[in-house]
């Protein structure tokens, strides 16, 4: 929704991935928020189903179709075609394209592992996930994205072509709360998004304890509007595969003396301030 009210992007496609629920529901989420913002003009492809070798485990504080308590009534209208387009796009655009990646990794991986020559031409990839000094929030160490498909993400962060990573750290300090979302200008938008945060920060109240939702996605595309309202830092960032009690951890390194160079740039910050006010002005 940011990035297309912001009018700041190009978006040439939506590509869809199994994570906070099922690749049906995700689907049938994108299409039904396109046609909300009179957009259904960019097209939707839908990808993997299911992480590259584990089985899928849904996120619960989004409700059962993942959008709270709306019930979108649309066509999921399935494609499986997310990661040939993918290719398809960066090989008419070489190094022009940026993939702003929330979810998980899944078609990322697959995408690289298909034909990593056109994959090393995209521009840069943009990634909501991990958490390098702060705690998960799907077990102690690791954030959700990262958790589902950890394999997927080991693949993406070793590949060599140019990543931001906008990790839980970023994310802890901006909240928005159901008094910022009634302030949404947009009659239209302001209802269903008042009505599916409810839900939201309902759950995560009880789970975390505090009555606010945080801001992962938006975030990573506001990273791309607005840089300097950003702090960053370049670290290498490992990908935890084998930890029974760290599965999905972005182990960044930390120490003085570094064994290997920096393979992603770490947004460490982003203004409360500024992200509110223009999430509201855009809306």
């Amino acid at each position: 929704m940011l990035a297309i009210k912001s009018g700041m992007f190009k978006i040439h496609a939506i590509t869809t991935v199994a994570g906070n629920t099922t690749i049906e529901n995700t689907t049938r989420n994108a299409r039904y928020i396109l046609s909300l913002l009179k957009r259904e003009d960019i097209p939707v492809y839908s990808g993997a189903e299911k992480p590259l070798v584990r089985e899928l485990l849904e996120s619960k504080v989004h409700g059962e179709s993942g959008l709270g308590d709306l019930r979108p009534q649309n066509e999921a209208n399935l494609t499986y075609n997310a990661i040939e387009k993918l290719l398809s796009l960066i090989e008419k655009s070489p190094n022009k394209l940026k993939l702003v990646t929330l979810g998980p990794l899944t078609n990322i991986a697959q995408a690289i592992k298909q034909d990593s020559e056109i994959m090393s031409h995209m521009q840069e990839i943009v990634i909501m996930g991990g958490a390098i000094r702060v705690p998960g929030n799907a077990n102690r160490v690791a954030e959700f994205n990262i958790f589902v498909d950890p394999e997927a993400a080991d693949i993406v962060f070793r590949f060599p072509v140019k990543k931001t990573l906008i990790p839980l750290d970023a994310c802890m300090n901006v909240k928005m709360r159901v008094s910022d979302f009634e302030r949404i200008k947009d009659p239209l938008l302001r209802e269903p998004i008042v009505s599916m945060m409810t839900v939201c920060i309902k759950m995560i109240s009880e789970k975390e304890g505090f009555d606010a939702a945080l801001m992962y996605d938006p975030l990573t595309v506001y990273s791309l509007m607005n840089p300097s309202a950003c702090k960053k830092m370049d670290y290498h960032v490992a990908i935890e595969t084998k930890g029974e009690i760290t599965r999905g951890m972005t182990v960044a390194e930390l120490r003085k003396i570094r064994d290997e160079k920096p393979n992603v740039t770490v947004v460490e910050w982003i203004s409360e301030k500024s992200f509110k006010e223009d999430f509201i002005k855009f809306s």
